[in-house]
């Protein structure tokens, strides 16, 4: 049994077997020509590994640079990252973890069949994440196994509709269409961010960050891969220097010059962003077209929510200007944590760069530059201090030296472990079936305008 249950948290937990899978399958309800299905399902495989793959150089890059940032200025404290935390979680939650998967995936499309809420979360690790999340919190709250996994199942199936649901109107706006969800658990922070971009553009035009005017002789910043390797190469460097060549030659660089090692990590990190571009671009000619199928035969006008790099490619400049924001507004919130006596939540790196960008790209979207700057820095906060909240509804967990880091996270934590903190097992069963009624309402669309 446990191996069965490894087996299917390893399928599921894995995007690009999972979307290969929803392709083939929405390729065969179209009964298209084998050679088109075959082609359409190993393209979409094969794209979401080329994002995985940049995402895995982007971890390895942005890896050192956490280090080097707590060695430059002396902090420490709790790291939000969502693979170290379920990493310790499963060792005691796997099983409950991998039901809930499976059948919360189940009760996700069973809403997106019978209510108004047409989304299919197709992001495997996250919803690995989040099943290990409400496990834990369900346990906390006295559920006894059968009912864990029950509760916790729902409560994972409405999140997987709601998440993207939230963020769709924005979606709409950016990418002109909607064709296509973000299933990415920050949805809230992403959300936030767009709201704060439609309320600082002000009744002049607005100034994308894809269409900044650069002098003569910078235009070649207006190619995003340059300018965004220079960019890291000189931040690289900063923190480097305060570092220090002793720490960072002993223990990052396997005895590499300091300032050649950052310059290498600089030019990962790069070629991590633009290795992910280029999958995104591959997935979605193959994806949405699939899709199709299950659209029309089993779930009408079902949308695919999928990983958040799909955003990038709708503004690189805004990429890079939401990272930096949102690690700004961690750093803002860390010293206001140290100054009042609080827990500190140190701002974990790879979360501010993937929410960061994406809130970026959200705020840029409805505010241009000033959006972006201020929405993802919006975003830091957020998934700073939601942490601060979430870490006493996940028992001992939650004495852990790591955290989930992403705003739903904390959101959807928050929410049911405060209900059960307060009220009982008994409140989490009538908030999950007070929700469900809710969605099944029928609702009238509308769009975000400018």
């Amino acid at each position: 049994m446990n191996s069965f249950l490894s087996t299917l948290v390893d399928i599921l937990s894995q995007p690009a077997i999972l979307v290969a899978i929803i392709a083939l399958a929405g390729l065969l309800l179209q009964r298209k020509k084998l050679s088109d299905t075959i082609k359409g399902t190993t393209k979409t495989f094969v794209g979401f590994l080329v994002i995985s793959a940049g995402a895995g150089i982007l971890g390895t890059a942005l890896e050192p640079f956490g280090s080097m940032f707590q060695e430059a200025f002396n902090v420490s404290g709790v790291v939000p990252n969502n693979e170290a935390i379920v990493g310790l979680a499963l060792t005691e939650y796997g099983t409950t973890t991998a039901l809930i998967m499976f059948f919360g995936m189940i009760v996700n499309i069973l809403i997106a069949r019978f209510t108004p809420f047409k989304y299919i979360f197709l992001t495997g690790h996250h919803t690995l994440y989040m099943a290990c999340m409400l496990a834990v919190i369900m346990a906390v709250a006295g559920f006894k196994t059968p009912g864990l996994i029950i509760a916790g199942s729902v409560a994972l199936g409405i999140i997987m509709a709601l998440s993207p649901a939230i963020l769709q109107p924005f979606m709409r706006q950016l990418t002109g269409h909607d064709n296509v969800a973000l299933g990415h658990f920050s949805a809230v922070g992403y959300a936030i961010s767009a709201l704060v971009g439609k309320a600082v553009k002000g009744k002049k035009e607005v100034v994308s960050t894809e269409k900044v005017n650069f002098p003569q002789g910078l235009g070649f910043l207006r190619d995003s891969t340059v300018s965004i390797a220079l960019t890291m190469a000189i931040i690289y460097i900063i923190v480097a220097l305060f570092a220090g060549p002793t720490f960072i030659e002993a223990e990052l660089s396997n005895g590499t010059n300091y300032l050649v090692f950052s310059l290498i990590q600089a030019g990962n990190f790069a070629a991590g962003v633009f290795i992910i571009l280029a999958g995104v671009r591959l997935v979605l000619a193959e994806i949405v077209p699939a899709f199709q199928g299950i659209s029309t035969k089993l779930v009408k006008n079902a949308k695919p929510a999928l990983d958040v790099p799909i955003v990038f490619t709708y503004a690189p400049n805004a990429v890079l200007i939401g990272f930096f924001s949102s690690f700004v507004g961690g750093i803002v919130s860390m010293v206001v944590m140290a100054l009042s006596g609080s827990v500190i939540i140190l701002p974990g790196v790879v979360p501010h760069f993937f929410t960061g960008a994406a809130a970026g790209v959200f705020g840029n979207a409805t505010g241009g530059v000033r959006g972006a700057v201020l929405g993802s820095f919006i975003n830091g906060v957020i998934v700073s201090f939601l942490p601060v909240f979430l870490m006493p509804v996940l028992g001992n967990l939650g004495f852990a030296n790591s955290t989930f880091s992403d705003a739903d996270f904390g959101v959807a934590g928050i929410f049911f472990g405060s209900l059960a903190n307060y009220f009982g097992t008994m409140a989490i069963v009538i908030a999950l079936v007070v929700i469900l009624v809710l969605m099944a309402i029928p609702y009238k669309k509308k769009n975000i305008k400018d």
